[in-house]
């Protein structure tokens, strides 16, 4: 049994399927009727009018309606599309246990427990006839798929069959009265022929609850409370039983006829439904729910479909899969079609079989594997219980008789699944789950143990694909080790392109495409069942869903084809053909339309030719194609097939092609699309298109700003007059002080009201008389005048040197592929300002909108406001007051030229390359990449080169490293700064060979180092250990140039790491307790290693005098000796030889060691860096590959303590601080 939906829900009485959409019907015990597409797994309506449970329910064939009947004795017809009850049929006088459509009449059939049965007509809304004769409730009545028959089923333990011929007769024949028809008159009191029981079946033990007419056999089927299926056989004179199944141990709830095939399914409220074999009367198979009583079963009219109500919900089901086996190789396609092996060739479309199939199995093949070098095929067979799975194994014969095939002989084996992975051998997956590598004799040659796998896929010669829970692993069979891994939940089939380049991996509701090594290209998810797929011959992936065939590019797009009545599997796609099998396993050919997804792998493969073709020849429309083209980037693309203006206009703006956004906007005329466009030209500098749309919108200030800004003086004041009409003062005073009119400023203060800075504006520009007839009116008790700022200051605006009366110049660039080419066909894409400039006179063009006309919002007639001004425009046609032949600079008139009218419109053009992105392209060395900020890369060569794996010390090195590689100069005020790119080869550099030059040089680590040596002298150890590593960490961050300087830093990272490790130790040791003689040796030890360390004479002398003074105290004199000699060796001043010299002589009086340390001064020997303990020479050890640290060898994988950057051990490139390593 395949579940393919399964719903949770109250307890479900009914159920009816749709005959031809994916649509089922479940009625239930709370009175609500649920609508589902079982295709999709989603509920689309609900419809809650019933009083409690409702138990009948039925879709009418052709027309939009069902059925319903409930607890509420109400019977209501629906209709779906409206999604309302259209009438309810009021009559009976108990629960109404089921209701059914006729096939062809317009009747409703229903069933009670009134112990009646009534047809109803429901165009006429009337009863037209009652059935009365069963004496208990009766619990079904259906009609018979086609005769004039009614069976029942009712508690009183009988079956009966009703012959309503006389119904059909006397509703139907042409005589009959409309009143007839339409009142009840049939039912008479001493009953009537319009109805008449034609047999009694009797043969339960219990009451019926169900009973049912096969589709096309003279058989009736009934379940009872006697916990038993009754087959029952009917001819024209009498009806008897014909056989029991007998194995539900409670009440059968429903019972029915498979359409198709020889069986009978039943469900029953021991929580089962039972499928028996109707000639053998034996349960064939038994699905069980743990706590669900199930109460009805629905077969689909047309389709391999049933559906089961319980208590909690419902499923819709198979009995088994419809999936043909099938084998695809060059032109031929192998397939399994009632017990024969068929071979369809694509090319003639000759379709034979190739041999039949050895019988014995009940389970039909469930996959194919074909050898074309042995012309042998695997088949294997799953069963309801995995484990008794088994394949065949058959040598197809060369030459056989497509009417007669022969049946050769075939070798069966238990196993799961069998595939092919040589040209003689196969594997098997066998019921323990591992792998078996078998010969053509079916003989075992080897076993393979694998990981956890589940199921096989062929995956070329010599390979298979594994799978397990949730990934799919690339398993190489002679090697026996896994290539690679990818994750992705339950796969279930497999396809490789022809070429084995690329594969599908399909699961259930997932696609995902990987390349040969299985590294994932892109993954597809799906809503409902993916079904099958096949790789046409451009590497275009085509796949079926349940009711739609799609494509998949390996770079993620994807999208529908077409859609699908019923579900089919691709075999093979040529051209715009599609090769399939249907569930009937009959072969087809669909024909699909490629154009889309032959489109985008064109953008993709950037073959722009044949986009250009596509776009010019093909109908490419929809949102969807415009979307791809707006997110892959080529608006402009989309711009040539598009008419919805809203769409341009959007598309245009992305462009930057304002010539067809000035059109769409037009077209459009919204307040919110001139805003955009005004700030798009405004961007290009096109300040004619942004007067434009600030006089649409009404945006006087930004009016005023442009005027202001491109020097039009003389529309400013037109501006200020038309503030002044507006009366709005702060515009009008605005323009005025743009203009930097004072005696204007004077009034408007004035007229508002503001005497005192009139006044004052008056006496401060020297305007005498308009002061002193000002300082007249002040009232001398009331009022004071106020005083004038003798340091006052003249705020003008500067005059325009040149008035910007042409647009801003536009580079000449080249245009993109796509504007060349089309620009030709159409309007042509001319610069948008040459055009409107010369628009010619009359009443096209913008005259209307250039000369501010104003209406309810203060624009008015320009004549009205203006005078001469306003006359002079309507001569001329109005527009800008651009003179018509103006003498151009020789590179606008190019411009302009290039805009010409059979031209496009222009890409801007493409920036140059960062210097920051030559310098990585041209260097290997981490500091180069760097100062060019490219971090990441920096980290990634520091990891190979010398094994960093901390890079949290390394923060404040790299920023400054960044900060030195660029120099920062303001060009002009207001402007963003721009960057200089210092580079060391500056001579022979050139645009694409420049390397950085580097501010950190060995010289100032050197120099460092004496500072370091400084702190060591004066005793401040941690502050010596800090500034040793900051040293030691800048090395690889230099650039040198000869092998001297390479040496020399290789000298400076040893120096840092003896002194760390030194010091360190030191530190580590004056923290130790000195309380046991334990301890106290520990403390000699250390010291006593210290005196290894390589360190600087005077720092020596100091270690040695520290070691040897220790040791005196422990009476180690013989190793004290030593110390005191090697002290002496290095020329130390007088007083500290002096003592020196008397400690010796003590020693040698009695030359010897009264404790045994673990120092062995004769033994070379490195100092382990993270516990201070001696590592003879010839023990095994680990290094660091910056410092050269040396560690036992339990530390190797962890962070050196002496960089604190790199990983213990690691396997590297080596340090990388010169070009000349590289060559």
């Amino acid at each position: 049994m395949l579940t393919k939906f399964e719903t949770k829900s109250a307890r479900v009485k009914g159920l009816s399927f749709h005959s031809k959409r994916p649509w089922i019907l479940a009625s239930l015990h709370n009175g609500v009727i649920q609508l589902w597409d079982y295709r999709m797994c989603t509920l689309i309506d609900k419809f809650d009018e019933h009083d409690g449970p409702v138990r009948g329910i039925d879709f009418h064939k052709q027309q939009p309606l069902f059925v319903s009947g409930g607890d509420d004795y109400k019977i209501k017809v629906w209709n779906y599309k409206l999604r309302r009850c259209l009438f309810t049929l009021l009559g009976h006088l108990d629960y109404i246990r089921t209701t059914f459509f006729h096939h062809e009449y317009p009747w409703i059939l229903s069933a009670s427990d009134d112990q009646t049965i009534r047809i109803w007509n429901w165009q006429s809304r009337t009863c037209v006839c009652v059935l009365t004769g069963h004496n208990h409730y009766v619990m079904c009545a259906q009609f018979h798929p086609s005769e004039d028959l009614v069976v029942s089923a009712s508690l009183d333990q009988t079956v009966r069959v009703w012959d309503i011929s006389g119904l059909r007769k006397k509703n139907l024949s042409p005589g009959a009265v409309e009143s007839d028809v339409r009142g009840i008159s049939g039912v008479d009191l001493f009953g009537t022929t319009d109805a008449v029981v034609k047999y009694v079946l009797e043969g339960h033990d219990r009451g019926v609850n169900w009973a049912t007419f096969h589709p096309t056999m003279a058989l009736i089927v009934s379940g009872a409370d006697d916990r038993q299926v009754k087959i029952w056989r009917m001819n024209d004179v009498k009806a008897w039983e014909v056989d029991t199944c007998r194995g539900h141990y409670n009440n059968v709830s429903c019972a029915a006829f498979h359409p198709r095939q020889e069986l009978i399914l039943s469900n029953s409220e021991d929580k089962s439904i039972r499928v028996w074999d109707m000639s053998k009367r034996t349960g064939v198979q038994t699905f069980r729910r743990d706590h669900d009583r199930f109460w009805v079963l629905g077969a689909h009219p047309n389709l391999n479909l049933f559906a089961a109500g319980h208590d909690s919900g419902m499923i819709v089901f198979k009995l088994e899969r419809e999936r043909p086996a099938y084998a695809v190789h060059g032109n031929a396609l192998f397939y399994v079609k009632d017990r024969f092996l068929r071979q369809l060739d694509f090319h003639s479309s000759k379709d034979v079989a190739v041999m039949q199939l050895r019988s014995g199995s009940k389970f039909p093949v469930f996959s194919m594997s074909y050898n074309p070098a042995e012309n042998a095929v695997l088949l294997c067979t799953r069963a309801s219980n995995l484990e008794n799975s088994t394949y065949d194994l058959y040598s197809i014969p060369k030459d056989s008789d497509s009417q007669n095939p022969d049946a050769p002989e075939g070798k069966r084996s238990s196993g799961l699944t069998a595939v092919w992975v040589a040209r003689n051998r196969f594997a098997v997956l066998d019921r323990m789950h591992s792998i078996l590598i078998k010969n053509l004799k079916n003989e075992i040659t080897k076993k393979v143990q694998v990981p956890n796998c589940d199921e096989i896929f062929y995956a070329g010669t010599g390979n298979l694909l594994l799978r397990d829970a949730d990934s799919i692993t690339l398993f190489d069979v002679q090697q026996k080790r896994s290539l690679s891994s990818v994750k992705i939940c339950k796969v279930k089939y497999v396809v490789w392109s022809g070429d084995m380049t690329h594969v599908a991996l399909l699961s259930k509701h997932a696609i995902m495409i990987c390349n040969r090594k299985l590294e994932s290209l892109c993954s597809i998810h799906e809503n409902i069942r993916v079904k099958s797929g096949a790789w046409d011959e451009s590497g275009v992936f085509i796949y079926t869903t349940s009711n739609h065939i799609k494509y998949a590019l390996i770079s993620g797009d994807h999208g529908i084809i077409r859609t699908l009545d019923l579900p089919i599997y691709v075999t093979r796609v040529k051209g715009n053909s599609v090769y399939c099998l249907d569930r009937d396993c009959r072969p087809r050919v669909l024909t699909i339309d490629p154009t889309e997804f032959k489109f985008k792998l064109a953008l993709v493969n950037r073959k722009y030719d044949e986009v250009l073709h596509m776009v010019r020849n093909a109908k490419l429309v929809g949102q969807s194609i415009i979307a791809y083209l707006q997110k892959k980037g080529y608006p402009e693309v989309a711009l040539h097939f598009v008419k919805d203006e809203k769409t341009r206009f959007s598309l245009a703006l992305e462009c930057g092609n304002l010539e067809i956004a000035l059109d769409a906007a037009k077209a459009l005329d919204e307040k919110g699309c001139w805003e955009k466009l005004g700030e798009l030209a405004l961007l290009q500098g096109n300040h004619q298109i942004v007067e434009m749309c600030y006089q649409r919108t009404k945006n006087f200030d930004k009016l005023s700003f442009l005027y202001l800004i491109t020097g039009n003086l003389e529309k400013l004041r037109k501006m200020m007059k038309i503030a002044e009409i507006r009366k709005d003062m702060s515009g009008h005073y605005q323009n005025a002080l743009y203009l930097g009119d004072v005696g204007e400023r004077v009034r408007i203060l004035n007229n508002c009201g503001q005497k005192s800075l009139a006044y004052l504006t008056a006496a401060t520009h020297g305007l005498d008389e308009e002061a002193e007839t000002l300082r007249a009116t002040f009232d001398p008790e009331k009022e004071t005048v106020p005083e004038i700022d003798p340091e006052a200051q003249l705020l003008q605006p500067p005059p325009p040197v040149m008035p910007l009366d042409t647009n801003w110049p536009l580079l000449t660039v080249s245009k993109g592929y796509f504007e060349g080419n089309m620009a030709g066909r159409g309007k042509g894409g001319q610069l948008a300002v040459d055009q409107l400039a010369m628009e010619s006179a009359g009443t096209g063009g913008w005259e209307e909108d250039t000369e501010l006309l104003l209406d309810e919002d203060g624009f008015v007639d320009a004549a009205d406001g203006f005078g001469e001004e306003a006359t002079r425009s309507t001569e001329e046609g109005g527009g800008w007051d651009v003179e018509e032949d103006l003498d151009l600079p020789p590179e606008l008139e190019l411009a302009g030229s290039a805009g010409g009218t059979s031209d496009g419109f222009f890409v801007s053009p493409s920036r140059g390359s960062n210097p920051a992105q030559v310098w990585c392209n041209n260097s290997q060395l981490p500091v180069d990449h760097l100062v060019a900020g490219s971090f990441e890369t920096a980290a990634r060569l520091l990891h190979d080169q010398v094994g960093v794996t901390s890079f949290g010390p390394f923060k404040n090195l790299f920023l400054q490293s960044f900060a030195r590689g660029r120099s920062v100069f303001q060009a002009l005020p207001c402007l963003p700064a721009m960057y200089g790119y210092p580079q060391r080869n500056w001579k022979d550099a050139g645009l694409k060979s420049g390397l950085p030059a580097v501010g950190l040089k060995l010289a100032d680590l050197i120099q460092r180092l004496q500072l370091c040596y400084q702190l060591t002298t004066s005793g401040k150890f941690e502050e010596a250990v800090e500034r040793f590593r900051a040293i030691l960490l800048s090395v690889p961050l230099l650039e040198v140039e000869s092998k001297q300087e390479i040496a020399e830093a290789q000298q400076l990272i040893t120096i840092c790491r003896e002194y760390i490790v030194g010091l360190s130790m030191e530190t580590e040791r004056k923290r130790l307790p000195k309380d046991t003689l334990e301890q106290q040796k520990r403390i000699c030890e250390m010291a006593a290693y210290f005196t290894h360390c390589n360190l600087q004479p005077v720092h020596m002398i100091l270690v040695l005098r520290t070691a040897v003074n220790l040791f005196f105290k422990l009476k180690n004199f013989k190793t004290a000796a030593s110390f005191a000699g090697r002290l002496l060796e290095l020329g130390p001043k007088p007083e500290v030889g002096q003592q020196t010299r008397k400690i010796l002589a003590a020693c040698e009086k009695t030359p010897t060691d009264a404790h045994q340390l673990n120092y062995d001064m004769h033994n070379p020997f490195d100092v382990c860096a993270a516990t201070y303990r001696p590592i003879y020479r010839g023990k095994p050890v680990e290094k660091c590959p910056l410092s050269g640290a040396c560690y036992s060898p339990e530390f190797k994988g962890q962070i050196c303590r002496v960089t604190t950057v790199t990983e213990i051990g690691k396997d590297v490139i080596g340090l990388r601080i010169s070009s000349l390593q590289f060559r």
